[in-house]
């Protein structure tokens, strides 16, 4: 039913997920962001509690993403129906797939990154999201989405994908990426792509916003946001 890819950019410190599922509002319930400390995607019959639990201990108990995992996994009832990934600031990973996850599942780790994924038409898709991240070039919303189009290509879901998401993080408390397509009938990680490509030129508008509203640029929209 899902699959996705955490991953880190080292140059700019941005932390982010992005995530498919053949559910709808996949991004409601599956990414977990949290600036300066880590992300989490939590799939398969998912718990989203999972997510801000890990990151509570990534960022106030500092400890590894393996322990972190371990020990929120360990607290939790029918963990081994669950697919957890994380990555922190440091972009140390972890990763976990209960006995109970559903039809194909695969997870595996990377260079300052992670791929999971369930119901899957193969293994083979995973371990396609890996070099993709890797090799891209660009931002890390760029790499990110570079993973899921090579998932896609490796055959995807079992079934057909519908939503779709993309979160990242990077020096302000707040995601500076969040886009989600919640439901489409036709390839939704295409649109998603196409949203971010539309939000790219203005990302940095709307942070200077946030920051110096007398310096932001107007997009001519009355009640613009």
């Amino acid at each position: 039913m899902t699959f996705s890819i955490v991953g880190r950019c080292p140059e700019t410190g941005q932390l982010g997920i992005a995530i498919s599922s053949s559910s709808i509002a996949v991004g409601a319930r599956c990414p977990w962001v949290r600036a300066g400390v880590g992300a989490v995607a939590t799939q398969n019959v998912t718990l989203p509690a999972l997510g801000p639990r890990i990151l509570d201990l990534l960022e106030h108990e500092q400890i590894d993403p393996a322990a972190a995992l371990d020990r929120v996994l360990g607290a939790s009832e029918w963990s081994e129906y669950r697919q957890v990934t994380v990555i922190d600031a440091q972009g140390r990973t972890a990763f976990f797939s209960g006995k109970e996850a559903l039809g194909t599942y695969h997870a595996v780790a990377g260079k300052q990154c992670v791929a999971a994924g369930n119901m899957l038409a193969g293994v083979e898709v995973i371990e396609a999201m890996l070099p993709a991240f890797e090799q891209a070039s660009g931002t890390l919303a760029d790499r990110l989405l570079a993973g899921m189009h090579a998932a896609i290509a490796a055959g995807g879901e079992a079934g057909p994908v519908h939503s779709v998401a993309l979160k990242i993080v990077g020096d302000v408390s707040w995601p500076i990426v969040d886009l989600r397509v919640d439901w489409a009938d036709h390839d939704p990680i295409g649109q998603l792509d196409g949203l971010w490509q539309a939000y790219r030129p203005q990302m940095r508008d709307y942070l200077t916003r946030a920051s110096n509203p007398t310096a932001a640029p107007s997009y001519g929209v009355p009640g613009n946001e």
